[in-house]
């Protein structure tokens, strides 16, 4: 997620740069076609422009506003998960049966605690497997796929050391982890392995039912919590709906010199003047575009993704000092204006 109010120049170019390039080139060739070798049938009314492009122009916004809204509901779910951890974590540590000559199991409930923590970056670890829609997973389209797997390679290696610094805290036990291996979905089993815990605190009369229930209430709150993001992350955005906004933006560029050069035609000098004016326009619809196009995968472990090794190192956190722990890791900050 960008964290910085503006994108610096350097930003924005390295997004939409490139299109610049051909867009120049497209202009340049029409410009030429009719200025050395007289080619007034590449001429078309000026009035076409306006209907096309503002056609194009309420598609492409309304692809956006959709688009918006997957990763604005993907941030919500997980402010949820944020809110139902510190319940859970404080339901944990302080719930007690109060029956008479019960000791509080202090090393269940530290086990129950520090699953949860695997199961959040477990469950971040299942959204960031590339879909076959995603940008990361493209090949031969004209090297989309290529840039952004070196964009996702080096955010990770920004973020690596707190990526490390999980992995040395071991929050499951071998034994525990190395069973995890078998299961297609671990962060479910996980939840599943929760709830066993949780009616064993009731077996040993640690907590009472009424509190076991409110407990296991919270659980199934996670349960829902992780189907709505493999909705988000299993559903891809409408590719009949992606694929025409693009179309239809490429068939207004593919228009647009035509109709430029119409209207400063009348002065041959001025037929020039339809190359910047001419990328300037298809720069903006393009960059409409790609908006969208990377606002619908808000889990692509990209900079324009959800920041879930930073929710996660914040629950972590909450939960570990809940706990009465004073080794704490270190909160994840934004590098490079990206929090991860």
């Amino acid at each position: 997620m960008i964290v910085r109010k503006f994108l610096s120049a350097k930003s924005i170019l390295e997004f939409t740069g490139h299109y610049i390039i051909w867009l120049a080139c497209w202009m340049t060739i029409v410009a030429i076609t009719l200025h050395f070798f007289g080619g007034k049938y590449v001429v078309i009314p000026w009035l076409v422009l306006p209907l096309v492009g503002t056609a194009v122009a309420f598609y492409v916004g309304f692809k956006n506003n959709q688009s918006y809204d997957r990763q604005w509901e993907a941030r919500k779910i997980w402010s949820e998960i944020t809110n139902d951890s510190r319940k859970f974590a404080g339901m944990i540590r302080y719930y007690q049966s109060g029956e008479p000559g019960v000791h509080s199991s202090e090393t269940i409930r530290r086990t129950v605690a520090f699953r949860h923590i695997a199961f959040l970056y477990q469950m971040r670890e299942q959204l960031l497997v590339p879909a076959p829609w995603e940008h990361v997973s493209l090949h031969n389209t004209w090297g989309v796929g290529n840039a952004n797997r070196r964009r996702r390679s080096r955010l990770g290696e920004q973020f690596r050391e707190e990526l490390d610094a999980f992995h040395s805290r071991n929050y499951l036990s071998v034994e525990e982890n190395d069973n995890l291996s078998v299961y297609s979905n671990k962060a479910l089993q996980i939840l599943n392995t929760q709830m066993e815990q949780i009616q064993m605190l009731l077996d040993n009369n640690q907590i009472s039912m009424i509190q076991q229930m409110e407990i296991q209430t919270i659980v199934c709150n996670f349960y829902d919590s992780l189907g709505r993001l493999e909705r988000i992350k299993q559903t891809p955005f409408p590719r009949k709906y992606a694929t025409f906004s693009f179309l239809f933006v490429c068939i207004f560029i593919f228009l647009l010199p035509f109709g430029i050069i119409g209207e400063l035609a009348k002065n041959r000098l001025e037929i020039w003047l339809s190359i910047p004016i001419g990328v300037i326009i298809g720069w903006v619809y393009l960059t409409m575009e790609m908006i969208g196009d990377y606002s619908e995968n808000p889990f692509e472990g990209l900079h324009n993704d959800t920041p879930m090794l930073s929710i996660c190192r914040a629950i972590e956190i909450e939960i570990l000092e809940i706990l009465g722990e004073v080794d704490l890791p270190e909160p994840v900050w934004p590098k490079k204006s990206i929090l991860f």
